[in-house]
């Protein structure tokens, strides 16, 4: 048996081949392993937001929904046991904005949303799945916050506004009623309305915000790719690198 040597540059050229690919291998380890931790760590945060926005909206769009239904009950059991016309009229007019305020709650951009579930229920078993879901938290963490500015515009306090205005001039022109008392219900209803408006969860925005300055605007991202594999062949005349993306 024949035993053939390698040559010197050879032997050199295979170590170099074998060093490259140990690097590239190490470092791709490495690399998974850094982002497969920014991955945990992006989806814990958004777990926690999303989950602390879902309670504070259901808090104010149900205690908000109960007390203008309350209210709503309890000026028609008045209208309907009072014999004062005054008082009648009155209970009438506040019944019929109260329910309004009611039904403005199921066309509020703050209905108890159920996209958060379906967030929450996603599997993150692997690498691309974790990914994946962090993406979509992220889309669905910038859509909340958008809908927190909606709520906030000048639309919002001017639909209200044109509402209390109508029932301050029903109130004076109407139920020909004094000036003052018009003025009254107008500012009684505004400050319902106004309290509604600025009691709207506003932590997703400020909590998006922060979020966007650590992870998206520093530089901190994924990058959502599949597996780099890296292989040694033997090929006829010497050694191959082959790269599999």
């Amino acid at each position: 048996m024949q035993i053939k040597r390698i040559p010197f540059l050879s032997r050199v050229a295979i170590n170099m081949m074998v060093g490259l690919f140990l690097s590239c291998s190490f470092s791709a380890q490495g690399q998974t392993v850094l982002q497969d931790s920014i991955v945990t760590q992006r989806l814990q945060v958004l777990r926690q937001s999303l989950e602390k926005d879902k309670m504070q909206t259901r808090l104010w769009w149900y205690g908000w929904l109960g007390a203008y239904s309350a209210a709503t009950i309890g000026q028609g059991v008045v209208f309907f046991t009072s014999h004062d016309k005054n008082t009648r009229q009155d209970m009438a007019l506040g019944a019929a904005t109260t329910l309004l305020g009611a039904a403005g709650q199921f066309i509020s951009p703050f209905i108890p949303p159920k996209e958060p579930e379906d967030f929450f229920s996603m599997p993150e078993n692997s690498t691309d799945e974790r990914m994946k879901k962090v993406l979509a938290g992220e889309e669905l963490f910038r859509e909340w916050s958008q809908k927190e500015r909606l709520a906030l515009s000048w639309q919002n306090h001017l639909m209200t506004g044109a509402v209390n205005l109508t029932s301050g001039l029903v109130t004076w022109i109407g139920f020909k009623r004094t000036l003052w008392d018009g003025v009254v219900n107008f500012a009684l209803n505004t400050a319902i309305t106004e309290a509604q408006i600025w009691s709207q969860p506003t932590l997703s925005k400020r909590n998006y915000k922060n979020y966007c300055r650590k992870y998206l605007d520093a530089g901190n991202t994924i990058s959502y790719t599949t597996g780099i594999n890296w292989y040694i062949e033997a090929k006829p005349g010497g050694i191959g690198l082959k790269v599999v993306f």
